[in-house]
Formats: structure tokens, C-alpha cells, sequence
């Protein structure tokens, strides 16, 4: 799944350490999710969005199979 993180997150100046201790989760997890190599949780796409102060469907860009 493509994905915004990586740019909401430099907008925002934070890092990588940064983004995962607000959300606890591991950094591994972040890196993963910008590179789009992992999914997030319904649960960790809501945190992600709240932070972020848009909606989900502004940070990860569904694409059919």
C-alpha cells in the first residue's frame, strides 16, 4: 500500500525515532511503513492520521491488487 508517511512526517520535522515514540511502535515499523512493505493496523492508520490531523485515506493510497 503507497502511502504519504514520510512526507507528513518531514512537514512536521520529525524523525523516524521520533514518529514511532509518539506511536508506539518501533522505528523498524515506521521505516517498513514508508517503504511500503508493511500495513498498518486499522488502529495504528487511525493514530497516524489523528497526529497528523487528516484523514486516513490522505496518508495511505489504496491500490486494487
Amino acid at each position: 500500500m503507497k502511502n504519504n508517511l514520510k512526507e507528513l512526517r518531514m512537514e512536521n520535522n520529525m524523525t523516524q525515532e521520533e514518529l514511532a515514540r509518539t506511536l508506539e511502535v518501533s522505528r523498524q515499523t515506521i521505516s517498513s511503513l514508508e517503504q511500503g512493505r508493511y500495513d498498518p493496523s486499522i488502529q495504528l492508520a487511525f493514530k497516524i492520521a489523528i497526529l497528523f490531523e487528516t484523514t486516513i485515506e490522505k496518508v495511505f493510497i489504496y491500490e486494487e491488487e
